[in-house]
């Protein structure tokens, strides 16, 4: 190994013997002399070297830039880490080149965007969301991180965190949706799937927290946008997850590719050094986004070399692809703009992450040829996949309870993505094959068995448009424009569902209709499909939609005309077999939504925790010289937290076990929830609560809890949620942590509309 090493040997010490801290404790003890010995044998070159992240390409990545001399700049100590590679056999390949051939035979790094699973797909993280179940989240974590340290990966670029509450954003895919407390919970979950307990078992993996901060609020909705916010909205809405994750323990931070207060996050020193370094005590390191070092150049922040040092200096340690700091720091460092200590701080935290990992122990830890065939892709994860899927899915409407079906009888199953693998994994499902997925057809037909006639016509290409097909179809073929004429293609349609007893849609986006690079300025179906509705409907069939999408979408024509909804999202690996398992009865849809449906873009923004105006609009009504539209009602279309089921749940009024509490006492609010229909069935009973008076504006309501229950027919069951002063605290205008004495509404219901309230004070 190292020559470090070789003097520990010679003290007649083993490698062994070195205490690993977990991934939340900070740096010292035999680590930080470790580290301490084996910098100073290092050149600043090859310290240099540890805060390049390079990637040869052959994957899917992030941006224009790909790495060269790949194979000379690791045995010239010129790389930390490495992403894009995968597979035991590379990883053995490129680690080898790093301990045999560079002179300090430092281990890498190996990272990938292990987003909503590995080779097993869940469904996209918006769709995880939905389910509302951390330990369902933690657990696709956790097979995802199985999977890719089978696979050579030690390090992850999730968890994703960003709070957006702009559909348009095509990201928002990646999110857990428009809420802070709900994000934070999930950021929570994840961390702990893909890092555990011990970071250097050979199934954990470093995770990282991104994009920080506020990646999901660009103006417009378009993606790598100028964000501008107010420090209140950031610390009390938008920072929230992030401080979640580094209290969780987090090993690495993704800095966003947007500006913060006019500078961007990546020479953002408020924010990667005061922000989360001081303030939130975070020790791990902080990577840059795919050349966001670089794009800071177009930024309007200098050159290279500028730009570079002002990313350094800001409290960036690993730069992605770009090369900046590779080519730069040093003479930056001649030039006295960096000193030595910027270059050693960013270094050590590199080193300290691979410490960590156990890669000075063994760099060939996560490098073994037997695990992937036993791992990766195998009945029991593909089961974890379909059991997420189901969970994620939501009931967005039921006319006379149409669904679940019977198992009898004729079904049309028509649209473009019923017949569809190539959209079932969803955006970023980098190492995911789509060719191993479940299409609907397949699924319907696995689930009803013989004892249904499902009948399939495509009935619409998901565009018609070839220039936008073009655009969607960057990493393939995810829009497929049919040979046959689209007016043939709808005849085919209403011939098929002209024979059957109830008609099964599937529309929606394509995979990367959402997703990074791919905003929409309108986010209603494409009209080959809103045709292919109205036409479906035309026929007098009862018809179900389900609609894939990786964002929310504007349909509220779709709602008129439909007698039932499922909303899937992008739902992963097992997609047709889940969504036939609802879709059949065979579960219970419990999904809620995350983020608010808009009932068209001029709503957008439109979420659940506003602020109320001087002058408020009461209900829907219009009023003059009141906060509304000429237009279209304030109101959405779905609100955030909605989710119907194929059962009824009624919620009894809320029970205080006080009138008023202290900031250094508890207050409990309960709420009994009984199942009233005739089916067992899961609830999300979720808790918000609204500060009447305080020194800055309130929003008008505020998640602060939630519980999901299992209730059989008939059964009822007490739900307790326990109120602290931290569920009601905020930061003030001084940016400071406080509650306030004064009289608070507690709501508990099924969604953030449909809710019980009470009240009770805050004393002194």
């Amino acid at each position: 190994m190292i020559r470090t090493f070789l003097m520990f040997l010679i003290a007649g010490l083993t490698i062994s013997s070195c205490s690993r801290p977990s991934a939340n404790d900070s740096a010292g003890g035999e680590m930080d002399s470790f580290i301490s010995d084996l910098m100073d044998e290092m050149t600043i070159e090859e310290k240099i070297g540890q805060l390049n992240l390079i990637t040869p390409g052959g994957g899917i990545p992030t941006g224009e830039a790909v790495s060269t001399n790949v194979e000379a700049s690791i045995k010239e100590g010129k790389v930390g880490g490495i992403f894009g590679v995968t597979s035991p056999e590379k990883v053995r390949k490129a680690q080898t080149l790093a301990v045999e051939g560079s002179r300090l035979k430092i281990p890498l790094l190996f990272g990938s965007d292990v987003i909503h699973g590995y080779k097993t797909t869940f469904p996209i993280p918006l769709g995880l969301s939905f389910s509302w179940d951390m330990n369902l989240i933690e657990k696709t974590a956790r097979v995802a991180a199985v999977e890719a340290t089978a696979d050579g990966l030690n390090w992850t670029f999730s968890p994703m965190v960003d709070v957006s509450r702009d559909p348009r954003w095509g990201r928002v895919a990646e999110t857990a949706g428009e809420d802070p407390f709900l994000g934070s919970e999930i950021a929570k979950a994840m961390i702990q799937g893909y890092q555990m307990d011990d970071l250097t078992a050979n199934t954990t993996m470093l995770a990282t927290v991104k994009h920080f901060a506020l990646y999901g609020a660009p103006e417009a909705g378009r993606d790598y946008n100028t964000v501008d916010m107010s420090r209140l909205r950031m610390f009390n809405e938008y920072f929230p997850p992030f401080k979640a994750a580094v209290h969780a323990g987090v090993g690495s931070v993704m800095s966003s590719f947007n500006d913060v207060d006019g500078i961007p996050a990546t020479g953002n020193k408020w924010l990667l050094t005061e922000v989360l370094r001081n303030k939130w005590g975070f020790d791990g390191f902080v990577v840059s986004d795919y050349t966001s070092v670089n794009e800071m150049i177009a930024h309007g922040m200098g050159d290279l070399q500028a730009v570079s040092a002002l990313a350094l200096k800001a409290g960036l340690d690993m730069d992605m692809v770009g090369e900046g700091f590779l080519t730069t720091l040093r003479k930056s460092l001649d030039e006295g703009i960096v000193t030595d200590e910027d270059i050693d701080n960013a270094c050590r935290r590199i080193l300290e992450a691979k410490y960590k990992l156990g890669l000075f122990d063994n760099s060939f830890l996560y490098v073994n040829e037997a695990l992937p065939a036993r791992e990766i892709l195998t009945e029991a994860t593909r089961a974890v996949s379909r059991d997420a899927a189901a969970r994620s899915m939501v009931l967005l409407k039921n006319n006379d309870q149409i669904l679940p079906l019977k198992s009898e009888g004729t079904v049309a199953l028509v649209g473009p993505l019923a017949n569809d693998k190539n959209n079932m994994l969803g955006t970023w499902a980098v190492s995911g094959d789509p060719q191993t997925s479940v299409p609907v057809l397949e699924g319907m037909r696995n689930v009803a068995g013989n004892s249904v006639n499902i009948r399939y016509a495509k009935g619409a290409n998901i565009s018609d448009d070839a220039e936008f097909a073009e655009k969607v179809n960057v990493f393939g073929p995810r829009i497929v424009i049919d040979d046959r004429d689209p007016a043939d293609l709808l005849s085919e349609a209403v011939k098929v569902a002209a024979g059957a007893d109830v008609i099964v849609a599937v529309v929606g986006e394509a995979s990367e209709m959402s997703g990074e690079s791919a905003s929409r300025s309108e986010i209603s179906l494409p009209e080959s499909q809103k045709l292919l509705v109205k036409e479906l409907d035309a026929t007098g069939k009862p018809l179900v939609l389900v609609i894939m999408s990786g964002r929310p979408l504007t349909i509220d024509e779709e709602l008129a005309l439909a007698d039932a909804i499922i909303f899937t999202g992008h739902p992963g690996v097992e997609a047709g077999n889940a969504i036939a398992d609802v879709v059949f009865g065979n579960y219970n849809p419990s999904g809620k939504l995350t983020m608010t449906f808009p009932r068209n873009v001029g709503q957008i923004p439109v979420y659940y925790s506003h602020r109320a105006t001087g002058r408020p609009n009461p209900g829907d009504e219009f009023q003059k010289f009141r906060s509304n539209y000429l237009d279209v009602e304030n109101s959405p279309l779905f609100p955030f937290g909605y989710g119907l089921s194929y059962t009824e749940f009624e919620y009894s009024e809320i029970t205080l076990d006080k009138s008023s509490m202290t900031s250094e006492d508890s207050l409990t609010a309960s709420i009994t929830v009984t199942n009233t229909g005739d089916y067992a069935g899961e609830e999300v009973v979720q808790l918000y609560i609204h500060d009447q008076v305080r020194s800055i504006t309130p929003p008008v309501k505020e998640l602060k809890g939630f519980k999901k229950i299992m209730l059989e027919s008939g059964e009822s069951k007490t739900v307790e949620f326990v109120i602290t002063e931290k569920e009601l605290s905020f930061y003030n205008y001084d940016i400071d942590f406080v509650s306030e004495p004064g009289g608070f509404e507690v709501f508990i219901g099924t969604n953030s509309d449909e809710l019980q309230t009470a009240s009770f004070e805050l004393i002194e």
